[in-house]
């Protein structure tokens, strides 16, 4: 899709929310004109999302739920948490209630849920440690987590950076992955090439505009691209581009520092390497929200909109085996939900009424088209032996 395309379908930027678009993509154009005209999609797509004050994570505008961009299974029903603190309870009773620390806690709905699911199952951690890059999604989260009773709110802190002794218990990233920044490629005439972004002249009357080209790849991009050519049952066609995200194997080992013993349990929407990269998948999986639009054009919107690729659970296996740390699981998100017990939460709702909006909510859980295939739960451990409840429903290990 065009940009102008992608424009026409998306609603219209508000004067501040253009205002600050303009002003991110002039930082950008900046960091190009001093790399010497040419930026890896990596480094733009870190500056989109994360530059101080600037970036989509930084500023603050609402992301997550009605009024965002885009819904996350912990906001379309409290089902998704209420399954997942089971799987908490679980690793926490084993760990004499260790710890739980969550990375990037979106709106905080999740952390309320599973410490009041957790207080009701008696599995309290002994602490909840919310790890957020943005100051302003910190607030909203201590605004929403304050209503919590106190006994609760005051086993809850804040960190600016992760953990320097490991902790025993838990690590949870939801929709986390996603948002690492990666690199893209495209199979050229004479092999690999890098897609990066540079400037280029605008319509008459029209600031400059940011668009992708090609380079030379580095030896690591040249070196990942092998590895995933090479591992693959069929060959790729002319042309074919994707992303590849060279960040999960040092953010994995970092968190695998983090955890002396328990689970990492990471939930994303992703694949393993051999769906991910199939021949049918000319485009790569790059994509960019806005108000609950779903688009492929990194280049507008730039600062107000999110940008996310689908993460390579194998990329994800390899950096964990690397990290010391067991693939301990590894399902759909509708076959962790139903080992974790959802039709049993779901009739045990007091009423008709009840079950029927929970019934509802389960479905956009649960189903196909909606988030059940496309989200995958994985769980990552160390010292531990036992299976978990989360994955006694399917085990896709072997397609990693």
């Amino acid at each position: 899709m065009t940009a102008s395309g992608a424009r026409s379908m998306l609603p219209t930027l508000s004067a501040e929310e253009a205002g600050h678009s303009a002003a991110v993509t002039e930082l950008i154009r900046e960091h190009i004109v001093s790399a010497g005209g040419w930026l890896s999609f990596e480094r733009f797509m870190e500056l989109a999302l994360y530059a101080p004050g600037l970036g989509y994570y930084s500023a603050g505008s609402s992301k997550i739920g009605a009024a965002g961009d885009f819904v996350t299974a912990p906001e379309v029903s409290d089902l998704f948490s209420r399954c997942l603190a089971r799987q908490c309870a679980e690793v926490l009773r084993a760990c004499g209630h260790g710890e739980i620390l969550e990375l990037g806690a979106g709106t905080g709905r999740m952390a309320a849920t599973l410490l009041t699911a957790l207080a009701q199952s008696d599995a309290l951690p002994e602490r909840y440690a919310i790890l957020e890059v943005s100051a302003d999604l910190a607030a909203r989260q201590r605004e929403r987590l304050a209503e919590l009773p106190a006994a609760l709110r005051a086993r809850v802190g804040w960190l600016t950076r992760l953990p320097e002794r490991p902790i025993e218990g838990l690590i949870l990233a939801n929709e986390v992955a996603d948002a690492l920044p990666c690199r893209r490629f495209t199979l050229g005439a004479d092999g690999i090439e890098e897609l990066g972004v540079a400037v280029g002249a605008g319509a008459a009357g029209e600031a400059a505009v940011l668009h992708l080209r090609s380079a030379a790849p580095d030896a690591l991009l040249t070196q990942a691209c092998a590895g995933i050519l090479a591992g693959l049952l069929a060959p790729l066609p002319h042309d074919y581009s994707s992303e590849v995200c060279l960040r999960v194997a040092p953010w994995i080992a970092s968190l695998g520092e983090c955890l002396g013993r328990g689970a990492l349990l990471l939930c994303d929407y992703g694949l393993p390497r051999s769906q991910y990269y199939h021949p049918q998948r000319m485009d790569g999986t790059l994509r960019c929200h806005f108000k609950h639009r779903v688009h492929d054009d990194p280049f507008i919107n730039v600062g107000v909109q999110d940008i996310t690729a689908w993460v390579d659970f194998t990329r994800v296996a390899d950096a964990a085996l690397a990290a010391d740390l067991d693939v301990a699981g590894f399902a759909t998100q509708a076959a962790f939900l139903l080992a974790t017990g959802i039709e049993e939460l779901v009739t045990r709702a007091p009423d008709g009424s009840a079950r029927a909006r929970l019934a509802g909510e389960a479905r956009r859980l649960l189903m196909p088209g909606e988030m059940g295939e496309a989200f995958k739960v994985m769980a990552l451990t160390r010292a531990w032996d036992a299976p978990l409840q989360g994955f006694t429903v399917q085990d896709l290990r072997d397609s990693l």
